[in-house]
C-alpha cells in the first residue's frame, strides 16, 4: 500500500513538473510573439512610458554624463546594465535594458525621484527582452543599486509596489522628504496599467 501511494505521489509530482516546464517554455514563445504589444510604439499603448510636458526639469550637480548603471540582485536580468537618460524613445527602449526618463530626478539630487522604465516582454534578441519580467517579484526591503558615471553608488531599499493608470503622471513627481527610485513596467496580461515599484535612498558611497 505504501509503495502504491509513493508511486501515485511520484506520478503526480512528475505531471506537475511537466506542466510547469511546458508553461515556462510557452511563456518565452508567447513573449516573442507579443513583443510588439509590449513595446513602446509611436502610440505608447501597452508599455506606456510617461511623456512629460517639460523635456527636462534640470539637473543640479552630478557628472556631466548622465548615464546610470543599474543592478537589482532580486531580478534575474538586471546586473550592471547601462541606463541612458532619455525621453520615451523607441530605439532607446529597444537597445537598453531600461531608460532613465529625462525630466525626472537624478540620484545625486535632494528629494529626487529617479524614474527608470523597462520592458516586461520587450524585443527578442535585444537588450530589452524580458528585462523587467520579474519586477513584480521585488519585495519590501530588497536592495537596488544605481551607479553614476563618476563611480558613485547609490543604494535604495524597496518600500512600495502599486499600479497606476497610463495617464497618471504623479508617479514621476518628487516625494517631499525622500530621495526615491521609481521602477516601472507594464502589468500582465493585458498591459493596461503601469506596474510601479519605489525604493528609498539609504546609502551613498564613492
Amino acid at each position: 500500500m505504501k509503495t502504491r501511494t509513493k508511486n501515485i505521489i511520484s506520478w503526480v509530482l512528475s505531471l506537475i513538473m511537466i506542466v510547469a516546464g511546458g508553461a515556462l517554455i510557452a511563456s518565452f514563445f508567447l513573449a516573442g510573439s507579443l513583443s510588439s504589444t509590449a513595446t513602446n510604439e509611436e502610440n505608447p499603448g501597452g508599455f506606456s512610458v510617461p511623456r512629460l510636458e517639460s523635456a527636462d526639469r534640470g539637473s543640479t550637480g552630478g557628472p556631466e554624463d548622465k548615464t546610470l548603471e543599474l543592478t537589482i540582485p532580486a531580478m534575474a536580468r538586471i546586473d550592471k546594465d547601462e541606463v541612458p537618460s532619455s525621453e520615451a524613445n523607441e530605439e532607446q527602449l529597444k537597445n537598453y535594458a531600461a531608460v532613465h526618463l529625462q525630466g525626472t530626478g537624478h540620484p545625486w539630487e535632494d528629494e529626487a525621484n529617479v524614474y527608470i522604465a523597462g520592458h516586461r516582454l520587450g524585443y527578442p534578441n535585444t537588450e530589452s527582452f524580458l528585462t523587467f519580467w520579474d519586477l513584480n517579484e521585488l519585495e519590501n526591503g530588497d536592495r537596488v543599486f544605481v551607479t553614476d558615471a563618476n563611480g558613485t553608488e547609490y543604494t535604495y531599499e524597496v518600500f512600495k509596489e502599486f499600479t497606476v493608470s497610463p495617464t497618471d503622471l504623479s508617479v514621476t513627481e518628487p516625494i517631499p522628504g525622500k530621495n526615491v527610485l521609481t521602477l516601472q513596467s507594464c502589468t500582465l496580461p493585458d498591459y493596461s496599467q503601469r506596474l510601479v515599484v519605489q525604493a528609498e535612498l539609504i546609502e551613498t558611497s564613492a
